[in-house]
């Protein structure tokens, strides 16, 4: 049988429960603000509010402006310690940015498993590490091809269009430009000084583009074997996209509505029946 407690021992017992539960409520208080946090984030990155679609549409504003000066860079280049700080400044934008998506993700893995993900990433790791990968500065136009594939962009921008031919259309010219500054980028690099047609950066985008459209002034040739290998890619690339780009015009216009049976996700906009299962579709009017 325990003999009873005094009350100074009763005291120090409750003093010590006290100061036991102040321990445990100031380790735990970091971490509810942390999820507060999180959940603030993850609120701004994929919530509806007006002050989340504010938050992307700013995002995307600065993530355009990124784009431009990647475009621009050969020719900034020349700023000297202009063009260093704002390379500084523009990875720490994306450091934050990509980090920030990857907090806001319900599971980083998944997030992880994405393309544009890995672009992004790659195009991070050329801003950070330029003397390793200086050499594929040009590569960081992909930008633009992550941007307009991102969920990102069309969950704030494409609310306000259809889901078939404008995200296609955009998808396809994003491409193409894509495809456009990053043989422009390359070609400025690697023949710009030893090639006498390939002067500046205008000379090169001439010449890209001459190519793409099967042209061919012949004004401007790149020499060698890998100059006319190049100028092959280019060419059957470029039809390639310009045909892809004609397809989204053209085609029927289709809206996105997920067949409950089948899960086909396209449909003519009058369509009654679902044409791969034959399932009642209910498709509502557009701008209903």
């Amino acid at each position: 049988m325990t003999e009873p407690r005094t009350a100074g021992q009763a005291k120090r017992a409750e003093r010590q429960a006290r100061s036991r539960a102040q321990q445990l409520r100031a380790q735990a208080e970091p971490r509810r603000d942390g999820l507060r946090l999180r959940a603030r984030v993850r609120a701004m990155y994929h919530g509806d509010s007006p002050a989340a679609v504010k938050f992307r549409l700013a995002v995307i504003l600065i993530d355009f402006l990124v784009i431009g000066f990647f475009v621009a860079a050969p020719i900034l280049r020349e700023a000297g310690k202009v063009f260093y700080v704002m390379d500084g400044l523009i990875a720490l934008f994306l450091m934050l940015d990509l980090a920030a998506r990857a907090w806001a993700y319900t599971d980083i893995k998944d997030w992880l498993k994405r393309p544009v993900v890995w672009v992004d990433l790659f195009i991070l790791a050329t801003l950070l590490f330029p003397d390793f990968l200086g050499n594929f500065g040009f590569l960081r136009v992909l930008r633009l091809w992550t941007l307009l594939n991102s969920d990102f962009f069309w969950r704030t921008i494409g609310k306000k269009f259809d889901d078939t031919r404008v995200e296609e259309t955009t998808r396809a010219i994003s491409a193409l430009m894509t495809f456009v500054f990053v043989i422009t980028g390359f070609v400025y690099e690697t023949f710009r000084g030893r090639h006498e047609g390939i002067t500046g950066y205008l000379d090169a985008l001439y010449f890209t583009v001459a190519t793409l459209t099967t042209t061919g002034f012949g004004d401007i040739t790149l020499p060698g074997n890998w100059g006319r290998l190049l100028s092959i890619v280019v060419m059957l690339t470029g039809i390639t996209l310009f045909l892809r780009l004609a397809q989204t015009i053209v085609r029927p216009h289709k809206v996105k509505y997920p067949c409950e049976t089948c899960g086909l996700q396209k449909h003519d906009p009058d369509a009654v029946h679902c044409k791969a299962c034959g399932t009642v579709l209910c498709i509502p009017d557009e701008g209903a």
